[in-house]
């Protein structure tokens, strides 16, 4: 691991919760795992998985007045979602705070919840890596979704995005419009 990674990990221990932390290291070493099975750099994967929740932990009402005074467009779905908010702010601040450049690491923290249509794989991973990793437990077809995600990349996208969907609709919770396109995107891509 290199010494800005070092820094960077230190620094988000400071900000976020025990609980967030323990599930942000899972996320950066299975994204690091997946790497070496498809044939990308551990180091991006690990940098982008550990900066991935970096803005999880900021109140509510200061990520949308972060987000206002960082001038960050908001869709209908985010300004009545705030769980939806610290992927575009966490992007916003890994460039911005922790001087990350590489655009496919920023947009891996970008998209990690919604996804989006052609993702690179760098994205792909910190996604399904977001819905896989050990700590998660209560997450739909698990066990399936953790096979896929060593097997097929995009069957994992699918189902991951297929469960996410139908936990949003069965509660009647607001979905993100990226997510339908992202699912949407890939069901086309997969036939």
């Amino acid at each position: 691991m290199t010494e800005e990674i070092n820094r960077i990990k230190k620094k988000i221990k400071k900000v976020l919760d025990k609980e967030r932390y323990q599930h942000t290291l899972g996320v950066a070493y299975t994204a690091c795992s997946m790497a070496m099975r498809y044939g990308e750099n551990p180091d991006r994967l690990f940098l982008a998985g550990i900066l991935h929740d970096c803005a999880k932990n900021i109140p509510n009402q200061e990520k949308y007045a972060l987000c206002k005074k960082y001038k960050i467009s908001l869709n209908e779905t985010e300004k009545i979602a705030p769980y939806l908010l610290h992927s575009k702010l966490g992007a916003y601040l890994a460039e911005h705070t922790y001087g990350i450049k590489d655009m496919e690491v920023l947009n891996a923290v970008r998209y990690h919840t919604t996804g989006r249509p052609g993702m690179s794989r760098i994205e792909k991973i910190i996604f399904t890596a977001d819905y896989i990793e050990p700590n998660r437990k209560n997450a739909p077809n698990l066990p399936e979704v953790r096979r896929l995600a060593f097997t097929d990349l995009d069957e994992a996208v699918v189902k991951i995005l297929d469960d996410t969907l139908e936990y949003l609709e069965s509660g009647s919770r607001p979905i993100d419009p990226m997510t339908r396109m992202t699912y949407e995107f890939y069901l086309d891509y997969l036939d």
